[in-house]
């Protein structure tokens, strides 16, 4: 059975919106775009990817992923992002969907994932779609979480946990610092039977 490993970058305040680019996400005039650029923390979480057999993204980040990877023929992540399965939760988003590779969730996005992590022999990865990751947490479906943490804060911007988000408690399984000052943890739930 596969794994949901919920991948992502968070500031010391929680937020986790736009950290690539300053245009990535202005949603709620959000001025901090590209604020996790500096610190290349992504490059040095390699050790999670090891089981990646396919990409979760909400609506949001899909439309946002695809407005802009396949116009980046020098961008190394590219290529993989154009290969590997994507499976998509909206409501919103019809087949077939244009980026190659990619499946839309029909339904219940957290029946679809459960499903998913059964027939699945690989991870299943989450990056960015914070309305994804709080429904999957509140079905008790996210198996693991390695947190990018940079040492900002920013006071705004949409946050990764909600104040009214669905309650975890999380054992840590691995840290490590990068020389730019991220600390990139691994969290399991508590109760996870995965757990290492």
């Amino acid at each position: 059975m596969g794994k949901v490993v919920v991948i992502t970058n968070l500031t010391l305040d929680g937020v986790m919106q736009s950290p690539g680019r300053p245009d990535e996400d202005t949603r709620d005039s959000f001025e901090h775009g590209g604020w996790a650029t500096t610190f290349a923390a992504m490059q040095e979480s390699g050790e999670a990817l090891a089981n990646l057999g396919a990409l979760l993204l909400g609506r949001w980040t899909y439309e946002s992923f695809f407005a802009f990877f396949p116009n980046q023929p020098d961008n190394p992540f590219t290529a993989f992002l154009t290969n590997i399965p994507k499976y998509v939760a909206s409501t919103t988003l019809e087949d077939p969907l244009s980026w190659s590779n990619s499946t839309l969730l029909k339904g219940d996005a957290t029946k679809a994932v459960s499903r998913l992590k059964e027939e699945q022999n690989e991870d299943l990865v989450v990056f960015g779609s914070g309305a994804l990751v709080q429904s999957l947490m509140r079905s008790n479906l996210v198996d693991e979480y390695v947190l990018l943490i940079h040492p900002l804060v920013l006071g705004s911007g949409r946050r990764l946990f909600t104040n009214d988000g669905a309650f975890a408690a999380l054992t840590l399984r691995d840290t490590k610092t990068t020389s730019k000052g991220v600390v990139i943890a691994t969290y399991q739930p508590a109760n996870n039977s995965n757990a290492a």
